[in-house]
């Protein structure tokens, strides 16, 4: 297998594009050396020139069939499969994570791309809904009315750090947003650009084989200042992102500030809360096993991280508390994906361990530029009254909660901020608290875990994933399954057309033979 050279430059639709000699370089975490080549960061001009390009394929590509966009989704997924162990191997490079982690990973990713080529041609997404005209009723006409929904127009999509398959370059944001017809732009991760350029060629060389209209994607490489060019730009009607909190946050901001405001679609992370219940410590052991494991995996860099842990006082719980932190304390220390993430995780653990209200209770032993586990432990009351105890440390740590009753411990769930996940473990006797406490749950996160753990999210037709503010910027939607193609469309009705005039989702007949409700019933006639 022919292994290709890197450019170093942009992709602004079917071309490269290298307008500056300022380069940023992907890092080996594991040595701290730089890796070549460099990566040319993005002009002004760049920018405005890759979204003029996707506003150009917009009319086009969005009004492609169902079948075209699908052919030309799968068709990128043969293409990164195509690129084979070179692929596997940089993205190892840039961000220390195990090939099995990798491989893994861009299975994911192209089973992401094969679903969405599934939705695109199925096609009842658009959530049709047509009501007939009924010209004598009385006292006036009903007219014929329809709708449906179509393409917002270019996206900008953010690659993100811990995922930098599935949730970068052709990840689940590109995916969706292609599946609803809209051009993407995406920024590369500035600590992965090799795999984002491998990725982006990929998508160049399927939309040129397929007969892609020219932009209907681009990549461009550089830190915030491109990114907020990016935003900023008119031509670009939504935003998806994965990251930070300062980071998702200034980019809703920036957006909002906009002649033309638009949507942000920042997912922002989230603590995860396990919330114990008593019938649950019948096998403390397993029990602090499978916690330790979720919190332990990928060194805590999951949005998914379990990095709150509550209970009521007890015997039985201080224990269970004692073998999670002799596990964690046990754990050999790890390498995070970059250098800046480290920095800040160690920063986070430092200060916290010196929060007044906070006892440490376990820690791994610390390794120069590695991340150590760490448990900590506070009070029902402290946790309420301190908002920084709930803010995310990325990275292997736990905050345990230690709640007078169970009444405290129905508080301190209720004064949680938004999360993306919260979790019940239970045992026998424990249905009326749990119902409480599942009740309060739903109203601070988008998904409530029974008896499980929180890492690992199941892409399917049903997951949430996404929360209440801060966990994302929309609680409404999500990022990963079919239902993330609603973030990149609007709706659309269409009164007393011929029939010629409207989509042939809304046509009598429909041929496309998807769901359709007409007159409020649902059906495929």
């Amino acid at each position: 297998m022919m292994n290709l050279p890197l450019f170093g430059s942009q992709l602004i639709g079917f071309k490269t594009s290298r307008d500056n000699e300022e380069f940023i370089y992907g890092v080996d975490p594991t040595t701290g050396k730089e890796l070549q080549p460099g990566f040319a960061i993005a002009s002004h001009g760049e920018v405005d020139r890759a979204v003029l390009r996707a506003e150009g394929a917009f009319p086009v590509y969005s009004r492609m069939s169902g079948a075209m966009r699908g052919r030309f989704m799968r068709r990128i997924a043969e293409e990164l499969e195509a690129l084979g162990d070179q692929l596997i191997a940089r993205v190892m490079q840039e961000t220390g994570l195990p090939e099995a982690r990798i491989v893994g990973e861009r299975g994911r990713t192209c089973a992401q791309l094969r679903m969405f080529a599934e939705v695109a041609e199925e096609g009842s997404w658009v959530d049709a809904r047509i009501d007939l005209a009924q010209p004598d009723r009385l006292p006036l006409p009903k007219p014929d009315i329809r709708r449906m929904l179509v393409a917002l127009g270019p996206v900008a999509v953010f690659g993100a750090s811990n995922f930098p398959l599935a949730f970068s370059v052709a990840g689940g944001d590109t995916a969706s947003a292609l599946a609803a017809g809209c051009p993407v732009v995406v920024k590369a991760h500035p600590s992965h650009p090799g795999t984002s350029e491998l990725v982006g060629r990929a998508i160049v060389k399927a939309a040129v084989g397929e007969g892609m209209p020219d932009g209907v994607f681009s990549l461009v490489h550089g830190g915030a200042d491109v990114g907020e060019w990016l935003v900023s730009h008119r031509g670009v009607k939504a935003v998806g992102f994965t990251g930070s909190l300062k980071a998702g946050r200034a980019l809703a901001d920036l957006a909002a500030q906009r002649a033309e405001p638009i949507p942000v679609f920042s997912e922002m992370g989230s603590v995860n809360p396990v919330v114990v219940l008593p019938g649950a410590m019948g096998d403390l052991e397993a029990l602090a096993s499978g916690y330790s494991a979720s919190l332990l995996m990928g060194v805590g860099q999951f949005c998914t991280n379990p990095g709150v842990l509550i209970g009521v006082e007890s015997e039985a719980f201080d224990q269970l508390v004692g073998k999670i932190a002799e596990k964690v304390a046990a754990a050999e220390p790890g390498i995070m994906l970059n250098q800046g993430i480290c920095n800040g995780y160690l920063q986070g653990v430092s200060e916290r361990g010196k929060h007044e209200a906070v006892e440490v209770k376990g820690m791994a032993v610390a390794a120069p530029g590695m991340a150590s586990g760490v448990v900590f432990s506070t009070s029902g009351q402290d946790f309420m009254v301190d908002s920084s105890l709930q803010a995310e440390l990325f990275g292997p740590a736990a905050l345990v909660v230690r709640c007078s009753s169970a009444e405290e411990l129905i508080e301190v769930v209720r004064d949680l901020e938004g999360q993306l996940t919260g979790t019940i473990l239970m045992g026998d006797g424990d249905e009326e608290l749990a119902g409480t406490v599942a009740s309060a749950l739903r109203d601070r996160v988008g998904r409530v875990i029974f008896n499980g753990y929180p890492t690992g999210v199941e892409v399917c037709d049903a997951m949430q994933h996404g929360g209440p503010y801060p966990a994302t910027t929309d609680g409404r939607f999500t990022s990963v399954g079919r239902a993330a193609i609603l973030r990149w469309a609007r709706p659309v009705a269409w009164q007393g057309a011929p029939d010629w005039a409207l989509p042939e989702e809304l046509r009598d007949g429909n041929t496309r033979g998807i769901w359709r409700r007409v007159d409020a019933v649902l059906g495929r006639e």
